[in-house]
């Protein structure tokens, strides 16, 4: 399937809803709400069997996704903001969190859930200049690069990737309420 071309024109989130898609462990989509197909922009039938980069934005660093299929193939939860693209070309900026399924009887991880609601503007205001360096690095340096960059950038402020994104998006009572009750009712 052919990628959209992105345009500055951002798709406004209802705070209200949210967005939950499920996926096998290789990231190909096997569900979405309908809150995700009309959001993307797709018909379910165009999202159903494709990888879920479908929907990756290209201002988002490769790092970022690294590091989330790195802690959520451990079985660690991550939130993490991302701008996504929709089929028209549009963005939306979401918080993901993620959970990991695993098959009862032989431990294996049989699927990812990520459940995304509308991301505040004020961490979107702050992760904004910083993933447009770290793409610029990946441009020029590569994914290695980038990833130093963070590391460093992360030391300097004395802070965890998730102590720094719990701060910017007030990872306290209602996000943390919103994300457990979406994990009971999908989970």
């Amino acid at each position: 399937m052919k990628r959209p071309t992105p345009i500055d024109e951002e798709i406004v989130l209802d705070p209200k809803r949210y967005i939950v898609s499920k996926t096998d462990p290789k990231g190909i989509i096997e569900y979405g709400n309908d809150y995700f197909v009309q959001i993307s922009g797709y018909k379910e039938s165009e999202l159903l069997g494709q990888p879920h980069n479908i929907i990756r934005h290209p201002d988002m660093p490769k790092v970022v996704f690294k590091m989330m299929w790195d802690r959520i193939k451990n079985r660690e939860n991550i939130f993490a903001l991302v701008k996504n693209l929709a089929k028209d070309g549009r963005y939306y900026w979401v918080v993901t969190e993620f959970e990991t399924k695993v098959d009862p009887l032989t431990n294996e991880i049989i699927g990812y859930t990520a459940f995304r609601k509308a991301a505040p503007k004020d961490a979107v205001k702050a992760i904004e200049p910083i993933y447009k360096k770290l793409v610029e690095i990946e441009a020029t340096g590569g994914m290695e690069a980038s990833e130093k960059y963070l590391r460093g950038y992360l030391e300097e402020r004395g802070v965890t990737y998730d102590e720094f994104i719990d701060d910017l998006i007030g990872n306290k009572g209602l996000f943390k309420a919103f994300f457990k009750l979406m994990k009971k009712m999908f989970g």
